[in-house]
């Protein structure tokens, strides 16, 4: 079959109404029309993601006080509707569900300090206040054995007040106010490797 130039165009335009037609929903549904729906009986929140600090939208269907659905706000004007693979999963953060939908607190969320020792093969469970006073002493016996007071600039010895061996990561759970005391905490000690969590 010879192509034409009319023919061409024709076969492009019929081509392109059917992308248009595709991408507004003109095909069939793929879920069975007797399904539950997850977000039935459920109140809509509009809110905005507690990642990274971008601000995208999200709309939350809450039930139970538990969100069970999220997916992000369309009219936005951030993230128009998309959401990032953080932004998408905030619904199974502190819950997970069970076969009929239900909620429950996610199993492979930890709850408890896991320690394992020096040479052990194995965890043991330990206390908040034993983890929060071993990780301070083992931050400050650092600090003060890799501390360095001055440095040498362009043949010049300058003050520098502090450590290369005790590196910082930014939690993108927290607020812009939390982070900015806890960066101020690390600057205070004299930690300069810094970064965040909030990049995928």
């Amino acid at each position: 079959m010879e192509l034409t130039r009319r023919s061409f165009l024709k076969l492009a335009g019929v081509t392109a109404a059917a992308a248009s037609l595709t991408s507004v929903g003109y095909r069939k549904a793929a879920a069975d029309p007797g399904e539950r729906l997850r977000i039935r009986y459920t109140q809509e929140f509009h809110t905005i993601c507690t990642f990274c600090g971008v601000g995208c939208g999200i709309i939350c269907n809450v039930r139970d006080g538990v969100i069970v659905n999220a997916e992000g706000d369309p009219d936005h004007p951030v993230n128009e509707g998309t959401l990032c693979s953080k932004g998408s999963s905030i619904s199974n953060v502190s819950y997970t569900f069970d076969e009929k939908g239900k909620p429950r607190p996610n199993p492979k969320r930890l709850t408890d300090v896991l320690y394992r020792a020096p040479g052990s093969d194995s965890y043991e469970v330990k206390d908040w206040d034993w983890a929060l006073d071993k990780i301070a002493r083992r931050i400050k016996e650092s600090r003060d054995r890799t501390h360095e007071a001055t440095a040498m600039v362009d043949g010049e010895e300058v003050t520098v007040n502090r450590t290369k061996a005790i590196g910082w990561l930014g939690s993108a759970f927290c607020t812009g106010e939390e982070n900015y005391l806890f960066h101020k905490m690390a600057r205070a000690i004299g930690i300069v490797s810094m970064d965040h969590c909030a990049r995928l």
